[in-house]
C-alpha cells in the first residue's frame, strides 16, 4: 500500500534532507509532498534544488512555492527581490548558484515556474506554504502572495481555546473548508517545540531548519513523524538564518 509523507522548510540543507529522505525510505509508489522553501538559509539551496528534481524521476512529487521560492525564482528570472531577501538567506542563495551553467540554471528557473502553490487531495486536505485568509478556500485568494506569506491562518488555530471540543462544528469557516490543512512557514522552534505541532485541524510541519531546528517529514495518515539531526549539526561553520 503506497504512502503520503509531506515533508517541511527545508532552507539549503541538502545534507539533513538526504538523511530524512532515507530515514524515511520511501517507496516508488509513495508521494512526497514538499511544503515550500527549498532555499535560504544554509550553503547547498542550488543543490537542494537539484536533489528534488531527482526525487521526481522516482517518486510522485508534490512541490509547494514558498516565500523564499518565489524571491529566489524572482532573482532567476532576473528581477532582484526586496532587500530583505539579502537579510533573510539570500546571499548564501546566490553563492550556491555561483558555479551552474547556463542550461542548468534555466532547468532550476523552470522548476520554480512549475511549482504549485497549493494541493488538495482527494480526502479535502489541502497542503499550502503559509495559509490563505478567503473564507471560501485558497482557490479564492485574491493576493497570492498570501498562499505563502499568511501567517494569520496559523495564529487563528492556536489562539482558539484549547479546551473547546475539537469538533468541526466548532471550528472557523476559514478552517471548515478541509478536513486536513498541512503548512510550514511558521517555525514551531517559535512554540518551543522541535516536532510538528497540530492545532484545531491545521498542522505545521516547520520545525526550524532554517535555525536551530530539523526538517521532518509525517505520513500524513499514520501521523508518523521522521525528522533529520540538527541542521546546523551538517553545517558546524555557518550559521543558517540565525543572524
Amino acid at each position: 500500500m503506497s504512502a503520503t509523507y509531506v515533508i517541511g522548510d527545508i532552507h539549503g540543507a541538502l545534507k539533513a534532507l538526504k538523511q530524512l529522505i532515507a530515514r524515511i525510505a520511501p517507496k516508488e509508489a509513495d508521494t512526497l509532498i514538499f511544503l515550500g522553501d527549498y532555499v535560504d538559509g544554509w550553503s547547498e539551496s542550488a543543490g537542494v534544488l537539484a536533489y528534488l528534481m531527482e526525487l521526481e524521476l522516482t517518486y510522485r512529487c508534490i512541490f509547494i512555492k514558498g516565500n523564499h521560492d518565489a524571491w529566489c525564482e524572482s532573482w532567476l528570472n532576473g528581477v532582484m527581490p526586496e532587500a530583505s531577501w539579502m537579510r533573510n538567506g539570500g546571499a548564501a542563495t546566490i553563492a550556491s548558484y555561483e558555479k551552474l551553467s547556463p542550461s542548468q540554471l534555466q532547468r532550476h528557473t523552470a522548476f520554480f515556474n512549475d511549482m504549485r502553490l497549493f494541493y488538495i487531495d482527494a480526502q479535502k486536505r489541502l497542503f499550502v506554504h503559509a495559509g490563505f485568509t478567503s473564507t471560501h478556500g485558497p482557490e479564492y485568494e485574491r493576493f497570492t502572495p498570501m498562499l505563502y506569506w499568511d501567517r494569520s491562518l496559523w495564529e487563528l488555530a492556536l489562539a482558539l481555546d484549547p479546551q473547546m471540543p475539537r469538533d468541526a462544528r466548532f471550528y472557523p469557516k476559514r478552517l471548515l473548508q478541509f478536513h486536513e490543512i498541512y503548512i510550514g512557514h511558521t517555525p514551531s522552534v517559535n512554540y518551543g517545540e522541535v516536532l510538528p505541532m497540530i492545532a484545531c485541524n491545521v498542522h505545521n510541519v516547520d520545525t526550524g531548519a532554517a535555525f536551530m531546528g530539523k526538517i521532518s517529514a509525517m505520513n500524513i495518515d499514520t501521523k508518523e513523524v521522521w525528522q533529520s539531526d540538527t541542521v546546523q549539526s551538517f553545517y558546524p561553520d555557518e550559521k543558517g538564518r540565525n543572524t
